[in-house]
């Protein structure tokens, strides 16, 4: 077995507050690093310590803008340029997943082109947080640690009284996931929406399958982008009778009017998780962030380590 130096932690610049979470969690310094920008806008980054033979962990989410994925790239590439032992791109939100197929004809398949440029960089493994497609694994000849955002989620759900809840899958591509959930929860029951989508971000809810009347709901999903298939399937949910709906995502986007969309609907609690650094003008009110730090710290911990990442969740 190969034998690495140093653990060392560094950050992009897209979710830093993330960062400085797990280095804490593991008792290190976060690695120092120097990341401007020329006068035309070019990235330029400098590692400012030594890394040579060293186990590198670089954190940065590839949400937009595209200069979130360019940094990290440049970021890998210093890494392999100062002779770094292993580098791991810890990537908490893998951007461009959402093209994992080609649906139509000309299309790309960026995800899988996405996973190309991280292996050509230089990246000897990637660790990252609900693909939005599992599938997505494949994509990549390195080693990936898929990680889930589950055991914080249900950690917080469970200082509820669950009784009187259920899980509602937001579309049918989503039943395998809030099963799992429900399950992990206690066996809770669970609903299905069947909707149409007439266009990108664009959701209209036909119909409910199950019972939820005089339940406490809660509908989850591994992103919340606009906002519009939760935000419809919550009201869907309070039109058909439910006593409360609360709404659970992973990975934070909340693009163009989601929060105004949250903010209509009598939402009890909105659930994500810190996997993007959100800015404060675009959570809505009722929102709660849970940190997923220990979760990433105590993976880093154990790849460096070379221990299993499978046990982590079978002890969560």
């Amino acid at each position: 077995m190969r034998m690495y130096g140093d653990l060392k932690v560094f950050s992009g610049s897209s979710n830093i507050p993330l960062t400085e979470k797990i280095t804490i969690d593991l008792g290190l310094s976060m690695g120092q690093a120097e990341i401007k920008r020329f006068a035309d806008g070019e990235i330029r980054v400098k590692i400012k310590e030594n890394v040579r033979g060293c186990d590198v962990f670089i954190v940065q989410s590839t949400h937009p803008p595209a200069e979130n994925i360019l940094e990290l790239l440049l970021m890998i590439d210093a890494m392999k340029r100062a002779s770094a032992g292993r580098i791991t791109a810890v990537i908490p939100y893998f951007g461009y997943s959402r093209q994992d197929w080609k649906d139509e004809p000309r299309v790309p398949i960026s995800a899988k082109l996405m996973a190309d440029l991280f292996a050509k960089a230089g990246a000897d493994r990637v660790m990252t947080v609900d693909l939005h497609s599992e599938q997505i694994q494949g994509f990549f000849d390195i080693p990936v640690d898929h990680l889930f955002a589950a055991p914080v989620i249900i950690d917080h759900y469970h200082r509820m009284d669950l009784s009187n809840f259920i899980l509602l899958a937001p579309d049918v591509g989503a039943v395998k996931r809030t099963r799992g959930l429900a399950k992990r929860m206690g066996n809770l029951p669970i609903a299905i929406i069947d909707k149409r989508r007439p266009r990108p971000n664009v959701a209209e809810v036909m119909n409910i399958i199950g019972d939820i009347k005089d339940r406490d709901v809660i509908i989850y999903d591994d992103m919340i982008d606009t906002g519009g298939t939760m935000v419809n399937a919550a009201q869907a949910a309070l039109d058909l009778g439910a006593r409360s709906v609360y709404c659970c995502g992973v990975h934070p986007l909340f693009s163009g009017n989601a929060r105004e969309r949250f903010d209509s609907v009598e939402i009890t609690e909105i659930v994500v998780t810190d996997t993007i650094n959100l800015p404060e003008d675009r959570r809505p009110q009722k929102l709660k962030i849970l940190s997923i730090s220990d979760l990433l710290a105590e993976a880093i911990k154990r790849v460096h380590r070379s221990e299993s990442i499978s046990s982590l969740f079978r002890e969560a």
